[in-house]
């Protein structure tokens, strides 16, 4: 083998060996030996979205993965690994507007470089398996079981409020509002109603909630609260505020109701005012004589539309001029407009409560509206000065200023407010959700084409299945001046299915989580054009390991559930749940520095670019550039951003140090659950390493070579061969552990410290002394090649181990030697009343009176005592003696 370890052949080698044996191809018929079936394990990441490069937090995630997967091959399990790209989307049209290119040619050429940069890194894979959301063999699965959910009315359309660009012509994600103005354009958005298609996910949501409240044990519970708070269940009451307003027909609005709905029915009579959407019939009624309000109105529509945009955006209303009738006092209460009430959510429309609701409160505050208050808790004292936490306690309250329900607790005055309101036939107790149905109809191009022909005739007819996929045309080039689907005439022409006639194709395309919500079962049955899926999936599905970043911890994984549950119901799978167990890995961390430039804008430096300053504690209190000393501002540790200059480039850490180098940092520097803060003395740290391991094994080649295929007699060893042994089996078995609960830098931690135990052996030349270097540095090997496979299955190799063992992709696991572990003495401390005064070594199994016995003899015994007698001793097993005089 060579003298010095290089990583750059060391990693070509392995790679090309491994490319050799087509070592990752999967099979569902693997056996073990005995011709048994292997057991099966599908551990997958979260697919990458083809941006041009891996980033750090890719190399993290796919090494967890990767670590996972070659640990559980060797110990015989049947391990699938796959990698797939989340081609479509946004970002890809961005990019051709920037470049003039056509989507379709940059997300290929970044897939290219992404899957040679993952090659690099000697991932396990299976690319039999690869899959590609923008290829026509994926998508025209997600247009057939769009179909199906069109035929079991899953699947529906309906208007929908929208993000709309006045410039560009063109519906923008809530991501692209900035301010409340388009990314590119600048313009005002306006909130514009048109139809979309939306997916029922709400007629899961009972079971969605269940199951994650009550089930999945391997989730993080974190993540399981996330998703029961989305979905969000809330028991209530839904009643109306009458009144007589009516249109220019005379007749009267939504037939003199207004309805709401609360979780608070206790504090119905402290209602002081409703807020209504800017959409609301009231809202658009009021506004016709009421410039002013119209104004306002047009106002509220600039921004986004989702729910946590409203939740922070600073809350505005006007007052309508209107009224409606307190269902229970009878008295007027004044009607405003909030811009902070959404029209998608429940009926449009809220109750005020300013006592008892903080957003109420600082509202009523801001416009001077009465605030009731109509819930005391024992002890306290309420004032309208600022809002206090327990304002708003159910548990602890009970009713007061509310005539006939005074004195109630909570639930009581809810069900007593229910029965009144039920009986006046002007309410009734139910459950809402915040789920809402899935919207999945995008005014993009780069998307799954939705299967839908327009006829004057017809209307909305489905595309025959005989004619899918639709297949989306890759050569268009967006030019921000609206969807150019819409503009392409070989897409649009075509024939009614139904009637014949001339018809135009639907230029919506599909949600991109529509692509990622089955694109892992779609791994499971490789290259079969009759099905979405087929018998493989039974056999591999559901996950044993999914492993991915937390913010797709609620719609991606809500998504991918609702999405089984339909295949479930179509008979296309047998299980409930996709995914057995889910890590979230934690972010990569790097430092940030910056200022201001003469324009007002903020540059931002590469860390390597600078000079830091610390204070007396060694913190980082500021920095300098490299090139002239100007002063830079240091803005602490963030998520590594290639927009904040404070990226790594993987692919420059292989080509310097290797990918084992990067592998090894990344899973030893934090648990794979925590973030990460990148430190280039720890990459240089555990590149030491790796020398080190290279250096001890090519200087004990002739120990191994001697000792390989021999039979030890280990009870006849040294002992500090026996030392050597127990020593690295103890670290074994602390390794195991760690493995199994996926805490994988104390794995290397255990590595790490095997290496430092074998450098520091002091061993005869004797032949059992090197059957020991070999038995524990191919312990060593085993351990550390799931984290660094390509410098490890080189020394194995180069050794000689895959001549006795086999190829070390599938060689067999350490087992731990209990009897290694067992030591010939034990060392004890020793006491003299009470304080540590030295120790004495006592044959392992000494009985109690033969202990007492040499610690009684022991010299320090003697001199502390200072010739008192010994009135006791005691014996703690296994740790130490205390002599009592």
């Amino acid at each position: 083998m060579q003298e010095r370890y290089s990583p750059n052949e060391v990693e070509t080698a392995a790679q090309h060996n491994w490319q050799s044996h087509d070592a990752y191809l999967v099979s569902e018929n693997a056996t073990l030996p005995d011709g048994s079936a292997k057991p099966k394990f599908y551990a997958c990441s979260m697919l990458p979205y083809p941006s041009g490069k891996l980033h750090m937090g890719h190399v993290r995630n796919y090494t967890i993965n990767d670590m996972m997967a070659r640990q559980l091959r060797m110990r015989g399990y049947n391990v699938l690994m796959p990698m797939g790209w989340d081609a479509f989307g946004m970002p890809a049209e961005n990019a051709a507007m920037k470049s003039k290119v056509p989507p379709a040619k940059w997300t290929y050429d970044n897939i290219a470089y992404m899957k040679k940069q993952m090659k690099a890194m000697g991932l396990a894979i299976d690319w039999s398996r690869e899959m590609c959301a923008c290829d026509p063999s994926y998508y025209k699965w997600n247009q057939w079981l769009f179909l199906k959910m069109l035929e079991k009315g899953i699947a529906y359309r309906k208007t929908q409020v929208v993000n709309w660009d006045p410039v560009d012509q063109t519906v923008l994600a809530n991501e692209q509002v900035i301010d409340g103005r388009g990314w590119r354009s600048g313009a005002p958005i306006e909130k514009r109603e048109i139809p979309g298609y939306y997916l029922r996910i709400t007629d899961y949501a009972d079971e969605l909630l269940d199951q994650v409240k009550n089930g999945l044990p391997g989730w993080p519970e974190r993540v399981r609260l996330m998703q029961e708070n989305w979905i969000g269940k809330s028991e209530g009451v839904r009643f109306a505020f009458t009144h007589d307003i009516k249109d220019t027909n005379g007749s009267l609005i939504q037939d003199g109701r207004m309805y709401v709905f609360t979780t608070r029915a206790d504090t119905i009579m402290g209602v002081t005012f409703c807020a209504v959407a800017p959409e609301h019939p009231l809202a658009t009624h009021a506004a016709q004589n009421n410039a002013a309000l119209a104004d306002f109105i047009e106002a509220c529509k600039l921004g986004g539309t989702t729910e946590a945009e409203m939740a922070t955006r600073e809350k505005e209303g006007m007052p309508t001029g209107l009224t409606v009738t307190h269902p229970l006092t009878g008295k007027p209460v004044e009607v405003w407009v909030g811009n902070y009430v959404l029209m998608s959510y429940g009926d449009g429309a809220v109750m005020g409560v300013p006592a008892h609701d903080e957003r109420d409160f600082a509202f009523a505050k801001k416009y001077n509206l009465p605030i009731l208050d109509v819930i005391a808790v024992d002890g306290k004292a309420y004032s309208t000065d600022a809002w206090q936490e327990w304002y708003g306690d159910k548990q602890q309250g009970h009713t007061i200023n509310s005539g006939k329900y005074n004195g109630l607790p909570h639930a009581d005055a809810v069900n007593a407010v229910a029965a009144d309101l039920v009986a006046k036939g002007l309410g009734e107790k139910q459950t809402t959700w915040r789920l809402r149905d899935w919207g999945i109809s995008r005014q993009r191009y780069w998307g799954t084409p939705i299967p839908i022909i327009h006829c004057a005739s017809c209307g909305p007819v489905p595309v025959p299945e005989k004619d899918l996929p639709v297949v989306l045309p890759e050569d268009l080039i967006p030019d921000g001046t609206g969807n150019p689907l819409a503009k392409n005439e070989a897409f649009l022409a075509c024939k009614c299915p139904k009637c014949g006639a001339d018809a135009r194709r639907e230029t919506d395309t599909m949600d991109t989580f529509v692509d990622s919500s089955w694109y892992f079962m779609r791994y499971t049955s490789p290259g079969n054009d009759l099905a979405m899926v087929d018998q493989r999936n039974d056999y591999w599905m559901p996950m044993d390991q999914y492993i991915g970043g937390i913010e797709h911890a609620v719609l991606h994984l809500l998504y991918a559930r609702f999405w089984t549950r339909v295949m479930r119901d179509l008979g296309l799978v047998k299980f409930d749940e996709p995914f057995t167990r889910l890590l979230c890995q934690g972010m990569v961390l790097n430092h940030i520095y910056s200022r201001k430039n003469a324009q007002g804008g903020i540059e931002y430096f590469w860390p390597e670019e600078v000079e830091n300053q610390y204070d007396a504690k060694g913190a980082i209190i500021g920095a300098t550039l490299k090139t002239d000393g100007s002063p830079v501002d240091y803005g602490g540790i963030g998520t590594m951003s290639k927009s904040k200059n404070n990226g790594v480039d993987p692919q420059s850490l292989i080509d310097t140090m290797g990918a084992d180098t990067a592998r090894l940092f990344v899973m030893f520097a934090s648990p794979p659950e925590q973030t990460l803060e990148w430190s280039d003395t720890g990459v240089d740290g555990a590149h030491r390493f790796l020398r080190r391991l290279w250096t001890y094994a090519n200087g004990h080649q002739a120990a191994v070579a001697a000792a390989l295929g021999t039979t030890p007699a280990w009870q006849d060893a040294d002992e500090a061969s026996k030392t050597l042994r127990r020593e690295i089996y103890g670290l074994l078995k602390q390794a195991d552990y760690d493995y199994q609960r996926i805490q994988y830098n104390t794995v290397v931690s255990a590595c790490m410290k095997m290496l430092n135990t074998l450098e520091s052996a002091q061993l005869p030349n004797t032949l059992v002394a090197q059957q020991a270097i070999t038995d524990t540095l191919g312990v060593l090997l085993r351990v550390l090649y799931p984290v660094v496979p390509h410098i490890t299955w080189k020394l194995w190799e180069d050794l000689g181990y895959s001549k006795t063992y086999g190829d070390l992709l599938d060689a067999p696991w350490p087992e731990v030697d209990e009897a290694a572990l067992v030591a010939d003495e034990i060392e004890l401390m020793l006491q003299v009343n009470g304080k540590l005064r030295g120790s004495l070594k006592v044959p392992n199994g000494a009985s109690k009176a033969d202990i007492e016995a040499q610690a009684g003899a022991h010299e320090a015994v003697g001199k502390f005592l200072e010739g008192r007698p010994v009135k006791r001793i005691i014996v703690v097993p296994g740790k130490l003696v205390n002599i009592v005089g």
